[in-house]
Order: C-alpha cells, then structure tokens, then sequence
C-alpha cells in the first residue's frame, strides 16, 4: 500500500486506535473512493439537558467523518485542519449517520462536506446538521496516542 490509499481495513484500525471513538461507539459504515459513513448509537451518556444528543458528539462525527473520507483521496496520515458546523435540529432517535464526501483535494489538502442524519426506530432519517472542513496530510506515523 502506497501513502495515497487507504483501504477499509486500515480505516477500521485507525478508528480502533481512537480511545474516544471507541467510547462514543463509532463505527464504519460504508467506505469507499472519497467518501465515509460513520455511525454512532444514540444512547442517554450522549445526552444534554434536554434529552437531546449533546452538539460536542455530533461535531466529533463530523470531524472525524471528515477526516475519515479525506483519507480516502489522501492517504491515511492526515489531520483536520478546521471545520464548521451548523445544527439545524435537535438530534435525537436510535443512530447518527455522518455521511462526508470529498468535494476536492490536493496532494496535501483535501476539502469535506458532512451531513449528519439522526435516524429513527421507524427506518426515517432527519438531517440534524451539516459541516465542511479541511483536512491535511501529516508527516507522523499511525499508532499510539497520534493516530486520528
């Protein structure tokens, strides 16, 4: 492998090296050429005040979705440079979805768009939030702490 690929086993490792995705229970669910679907199961530890899903988790999605697909155009040592966010409902239901796609990429850069989707127990889906963000490549080998 090449330091431009990524496949979905290398993925699966990456996000296993994550302590915090590990905690929040994210998972790959659809991988391929410039695009990543993570999901997270919506449970009361993920919660604010209001019963809702707390806005830092789906930012988390989002970056790390971003960050995920960047990967794919890429290679797999990159880093979010930045992002923004904006909530446009509450989530809340039984999963999220962060659906990111790579919308361009340099050989060191590559620009993401996310939506992030709370899905219900009925099969439904209602976008919760949408997000953008760069993310760069990075001179640093995979593993302990560093991984992202």
């Amino acid at each position: 492998m090449n330091a431009t690929t990524i496949d979905r086993d290398l993925a699966e490792k990456v996000l296993a090296a994550q302590p915090f995705a590990t905690l929040v229970g994210t998972e790959i669910a659809e991988f391929g050429a410039d695009c990543v679907t993570l999901a997270i199961p919506i449970r009361p530890e993920l919660g604010q005040q209001f019963g809702l899903v707390h806005g830092g988790v789906l930012a988390y999605a989002a970056d790390n979705a971003l960050t995920f697909a960047a990967g794919t155009a890429l290679g797999a040592n990159v880093l979010t440079s930045g992002f923004t966010i904006t909530y446009l409902r509450p989530a809340a239901g039984i999963r999220l979805r962060a659906e990111a796609t790579v919308s361009g990429a340099t050989r060191r850069q590559a620009v993401v768009r996310c939506d992030i989707y709370a899905e219900r127990a009925d099969g439904t889906s209602v976008l919760c939030a949408v997000a953008q963000g760069t993310a760069r490549t990075v001179d640093r080998e995979l593993g302990g702490n560093g991984a992202k």
